[in-house]
């Protein structure tokens, strides 16, 4: 019996990018267009300065996809972190969307040294470092 490999082709991958990328262009369209009241009262409710709230549509819905990955590799339950902490979450998202370190954090999460590194550049460090010190810590036990 043999194994099938079921990870998607290239052409697959590459069909999936191009949609992701497609869908933005139209999210972005759709932001454009909306009266500055609008967006400016969308900024608002979602606790977002107008800047910051272009600024995450600019880069698209995965902009803090190495913020969980971190959370794990730090041994932070980010489940719990939802939980107990769900403002502190949510603005340790928007930091990590609104980052310009991308590069270095996806380098030390591939290699597996983002532990010893992320303090040199993640902007998240003090409250990663703050919830490490609170009583009933949040870290799993792996």
């Amino acid at each position: 019996m043999t194994v099938q490999d079921t990870s998607p082709s290239v052409l697959e991958r590459l069909t999936h990018t191009f949609n992701d990328w497609l869908n933005h262009r139209r999210e972005l369209n759709e932001m454009r267009q909306l009266d500055p009241v609008e967006f400016d009262r969308i900024a608002h409710d979602l606790q977002l300065s107008p800047a910051d709230l272009n600024e995450l549509v600019d880069r698209g819905p995965h902009a803090a996809d190495e913020l969980p990955r971190l959370l794990v590799a730090l041994g932070i339950d980010a489940e719990a972190l939802a939980r107990v902490e769900p403002v502190v979450l949510h603005d340790m998202e928007r930091v990590c969307a609104l980052c310009n370190h991308k590069h270095e954090c996806d380098h030390d999460l591939a290699a597996g040294t983002s532990a010893e590194h992320y303090r040199e550049y993640c902007l998240n460090a003090s409250t990663i470092a703050g919830l490490s010190q609170e009583p009933g810590q949040r870290k799993t036990n792996s």
